[in-house]
Order: structure tokens, then C-alpha cells, then sequence
């Protein structure tokens, strides 16, 4: 594919046919840019300003190295005041690699679960045992509170990479509040 500027607009010159860059899915800006790059072209072409000459031919080969780019295929530019030819290629992707994952703190991480878990484990029995004074129905009633208000945020953290932590000993809580119920209630 060629890139040239003939008669003050952008041509793109592939299989020895001219293609308007409009109909070539290239974007609108850089297909603005094309534009108005032909335009300045060909007045300067009429001109014999050397410096704006320069500029032409500098914004010529930027525009051709974008075309390669979002074509993904060499464009060769022409350069409309000077006729030189520069083959420009697409530039070349490396596909990053992610970064390796963080070792998992399995001490740390099971020492606050660990709290969690007691904590709630506390808080859960302590919660029922007192319930059950006044009926077992109040301490049913209270687990399923507990465990209606808390596993909702716990899903949502499980997996937050410091606060899975804090998941895992909570739920684990509510299920021991849980097996405990029973022993409150009929013990």
C-alpha cells in the first residue's frame, strides 16, 4: 500500500487502484488528518517555501507510519514535493506478559482468619446463649439476622487479596455459630 497526495486530497495506492482513505476503516482522526495533510500538500507544492516543504514531508511520513499502524501492513509514502519513497512498517507489538502472582501469605493470612473466626464464633454464641434465656426462638432468629447481614459482604470480599482473609474466618464463624446453635438451645 502507497500513501500519496494527488490533486490536494489523500490516496492510498494498493493493488494498482486508488483507494480513498474515507472508505478504509482508518478512524475519523486520522482520516481528518489525511485530508487537510493532501490540502497543505498541494498549496505548498505551488509554493517554493523549502521550510514548509519540510513540514509537509515530516506530517506525510507521521501519517504513513499511522496508516501502517492501523492497517497493520507496510505503506510505502511518496513524498508529493519531493518524490521520494519511504517504506514505512507497522510497528512491531509485544504482547505483555502479566506479572507473576504474589506468593499467597498463608501464615499471616490464616492468623487473621484465625481472629475472625473467634471473634465471631464469640460474638455469634454469646449473641444466642443470651437469647435463649428469654426464648429459643430469639436465638434462631438472631443466628439468621447474623448470617443474612454477613454473608452478603462476605461474598464480596472472598476475593480481595487481604480481606479473603478476613472472609474465610468469618464464615467459617457463622457456620461454627451454627453447629453451636443446637448445644445453646437443647444443651
Amino acid at each position: 500500500m502507497e500513501l500519496r497526495a494527488r490533486d490536494e486530497r489523500a490516496v492510498l495506492v494498493g493493488d494498482d487502484r486508488e483507494i480513498d482513505p474515507d472508505t478504509l476503516p482508518l478512524g475519523a482522526d486520522l482520516t481528518a488528518d489525511l485530508r487537510d495533510w493532501a490540502r497543505v500538500a498541494g498549496a505548498v507544492g505551488r509554493t517554493e517555501a523549502e521550510s514548509a516543504a519540510a513540514v509537509v514531508s515530516r506530517r506525510g511520513r507521521q501519517l504513513a507510519a499511522r496508516v501502517a499502524e492501523a492497517m497493520n501492513t507496510q505503506v510505502s509514502y511518496v513524498d508529493p514535493l519531493s518524490g521520494e519513497v519511504a517504506v514505512l512498517a507497522p510497528p512491531v507489538t509485544q504482547e505483555k506478559q502479566p506479572p507473576p502472582p504474589e506468593p499467597t501469605p498463608w501464615a499471616t493470612g490464616l492468623l487473621v482468619a484465625a481472629f475472625a473466626f473467634t471473634l465471631v464464633v464469640f460474638a455469634v454464641g454469646t449473641l444466642s446463649a443470651t437469647l435463649d434465656e428469654t426464648s429459643p426462638l430469639l436465638a434462631v432468629g438472631a443466628n439468621v439476622v447474623v448470617t443474612a447481614g454477613l454473608l452478603p459482604s462476605v461474598w464480596l470480599t472472598r476475593g480481595v487479596p487481604i480481606w479473603r482473609w478476613v472472609a474465610l474466618g468469618v464464615a467459617g464463624g457463622i457456620g461454627a455459630g451454627w453447629v453451636a446453635l443446637p448445644f445453646i438451645v437443647f444443651g
